[in-house]
């Protein structure tokens, strides 16, 4: 499967983005969702073109069971949502040109199209989701918006130490936040979604959240949008947090292999990390515990493609 399609500005981008998704779902397995997905994501396009701003991609997540539809925009501003129980004119019936002029319905087509839809707000933009239902709905079901308290400025964490971490390729810490931040994301929508067939992800979403703060402070202090790397890719960074967020650090290493396991077990959508991505995350945390009992910084060090092969 392809893992995005960008969204352009011209007149065939809807089209090409409701051909897209037919194609992902169809690919899996679930014919069956074709037509709720088609409508879902016109809808959703249409939206993010007329009213948010680039870049737009159209991303197929979730599981096989349960695929999920999303739209990203660089627009932080929450989409205005429904309203509860209205119900409109059968999308069924609309053609190709009427789709482009349903954005003044909201978003009732895509909450008739769905099982659960909702808005997944991010620092830098926004994801609208759903997980398309096999049939059309007269009366859409309430979506939810999340993700707007991880936006919220928190004081400074106080009694905090530093942590060294030292020859950190600046590529694999992009790689690390970025993929902290799309699987807490995936759980949390897995289990707001569907809870009663994934248990599994409301345990790692409650997880996620309870090491919330810790785990931002440690992965973000760095700053490594803004890192200048040497010549080999890598940095030296000092990390100033607390005690207790080193010891989150050393628990999330677990987390993330109980994540990767989910990901296999209910064939996601989204792949469980590679061996190298696992040997770079485990160093960089266990870095953090290894300090807090008093170790010297250890760089790192590419693992022997032997040892990676171990833990694949």
């Amino acid at each position: 499967m392809r893992s995005a399609l960008p969204v352009g500005s011209g007149p065939h981008s809807v089209h090409e983005a409701r051909r897209w998704v037919v194609d992902q779902v169809t690919g899996i397995g679930r014919p069956d969702l074709a037509d709720t997905t088609e409508l879902g994501v016109s809808e959703l396009v249409t939206n993010a073109m007329l009213h948010a701003a680039a870049p737009i991609e159209v991303r197929v997540r979730g599981t096989r069971l349960h695929p999920r539809v999303e739209v990203r925009d660089g627009s932080p501003e929450p989409p205005e949502l429904p309203t509860p129980g209205r119900s409109t004119a059968d999308p069924a019936d609309l053609t190709e040109d009427d789709l482009l002029v349903t954005v003044g319905r909201g978003l009732d087509i895509v909450a008739r199209c769905a099982d659960a839809w909702g808005a997944e707000i991010e620092d830098a933009g926004k994801v609208v989701w759903f997980a398309p239902a096999t049939r059309m709905a007269e009366i859409g079901v309430t979506g939810a918006v999340t993700g707007m308290l991880d936006r919220v400025t928190r004081p400074p964490l106080a009694g905090t130490r530093e942590f060294r971490l030292r020859c950190v390729p600046v590529d694999a810490l992009r790689t690390f936040q970025r993929h902290y931040q799309e699987l807490q994301r995936e759980v949390r929508l897995l289990a707001l979604a569907h809870e009663a067939d994934y248990p599994l992800a409301k345990t790692l979403s409650d997880l996620f959240g309870s090491m919330q703060r810790e785990l931002r402070a440690g992965l973000h202090l760095g700053g490594s949008d803004r890192l200048r790397a040497r010549s080999d890719g890598t940095v030296d960074l000092t990390v100033r947090t607390t005690p207790d967020t080193a010891d989150a650090m050393g628990r999330f290493v677990e987390l993330l292999d109980f994540a990767d396991e989910f990901c296999r077990r209910e064939r996601m959508l989204s792949l469980a990390r590679t061996p190298e991505q696992r040997a770079f995350q485990t160093w960089f945390l266990t870095e953090f515990t290894h300090q807090r009992a008093g170790r010297e910084p250890s760089p790192w060090q590419e693992p022997p493609a032997s040892g990676l092969r171990a833990h694949a």
